[in-house]
């Protein structure tokens, strides 16, 4: 239990702290002439995750910007859809959210110790009722509205994906493996894919050479 609490306190830390961005790879390094890219091994997880990992800490302010031009890319085509169904998850999170909150349980065993208190039970009514209108109107824009839905989550793992797969195919090349061998460390600390590969328990020298 410290220990897990530890690395999620070193991860928020390092989000919180001033990170810095790589520099930005060429385009001939990234993805066109000098760029190798060969199918990994898929029985060798230990060096598939290694070539995973280091590409996404070497090439992450190219894979921010990729990500970040396919997302607006697909707002662009489809803004109308797109926005509905971030509208339409926003309401149901919150939905969900409410129900499952502290506070919400708290008021509940609150009124039931409490011998069945006015104030409290009509405080749970309340709450029970705000909670059934908003899961029975986001229930209803839910399924009117699937198709926006889908295409919302499709616009966020395309790029996800797409950056897993060029992550998994890159080859790396001597300047990568010279970077990551001098300054992995100082990568994986102070920029944003390593805080986030952090948080996550991954890190690129327990994956292998």
């Amino acid at each position: 239990m410290s220990g897990s609490g530890s690395t999620v306190g070193d991860a928020a830390a390092a989000l919180s702290g001033n990170l810095q961005l790589p520099p930005l790879r060429s385009l001939d390094d990234f993805i066109l002439g000098s760029a190798r890219f060969q199918l990994p091994n898929l029985k060798d997880f230990d060096k598939w995750g290694n070539r995973v990992v280091k590409n996404l800490l070497y090439y992450q302010t190219n894979y921010f910007l990729l990500f970040l031009t396919i997302y607006a890319l697909m707002i662009f085509f489809n803004p109308t859809k797109i926005l509905s169904g971030l509208i339409v998850q926003a309401l149901i999170i919150a939905v969900i959210w409410q129900f499952f909150s502290v506070k919400t349980k708290k008021n509940f065993i609150a009124s039931r110790l409490g011998g069945g208190n006015a104030q409290a039970a009509e405080q749970i009514a309340q709450q029970k009722w705000y909670v059934l209108a908003g899961a029975l109107i986001g229930g209803y824009l839910f399924l009117h509205l699937i198709s926006a839905v889908l295409l919302t989550i499709f616009t966020l793992l395309l790029p996800i994906s797409v950056t897993f797969i060029h992550a998994s195919l890159r080859l790396r090349n001597l300047k990568n493996k010279v970077v990551n061998t001098f300054d992995g460390t100082l990568i994986s600390a102070s920029t944003p894919m390593g805080a986030l590969l952090d948080a996550v328990n991954v890190r690129a020298e327990g994956l292998g050479n």
